[in-house]
């Protein structure tokens, strides 16, 4: 792979770190067992050094956009995974109008 897809994947990584971790936190900052709030923390402090270390290869008005937006797709997704909620269909417009936002802002800067 060449180093113009490495911000991207490198963003994906951010998004699926932070939003594939919440519902797990969320879950296990409810338990008494610490353990099933840490594993999902570590992870999603991971996320964040990915992310640091993406801001120094990648346009600030690209990064913070798609960072969040995917972060908000993959909580939906792995909550939904988990049984917390249905992705109904308010979800799914959402999920897909996020999807369009961070094509256009791609689309946009190349």
């Amino acid at each position: 792979m060449g180093s113009t897809f490495s911000p991207w994947l490198s963003l994906l990584a951010v998004g699926a770190l932070w939003g594939g971790t919440n519902p797990f936190i969320k879950r296990g900052s409810k338990g008494v067992q610490k353990w099933q709030y840490i594993l999902p923390f570590l992870l999603n402090q991971c996320g964040s050094v990915v992310y640091f270390l993406t801001l120094q290869q990648t346009d600030l008005s690209l990064a913070v956009p798609i960072a969040n937006a995917l972060t908000f797709l993959f909580t939906a997704l792995v909550g939904h995974l988990l049984g917390e909620e249905k992705i109904d269909k308010e979800t799914l417009c959402g999920i897909t109008l996020v999807v369009v936002g961070i094509s256009l802002c791609v689309y946009g800067k190349i």
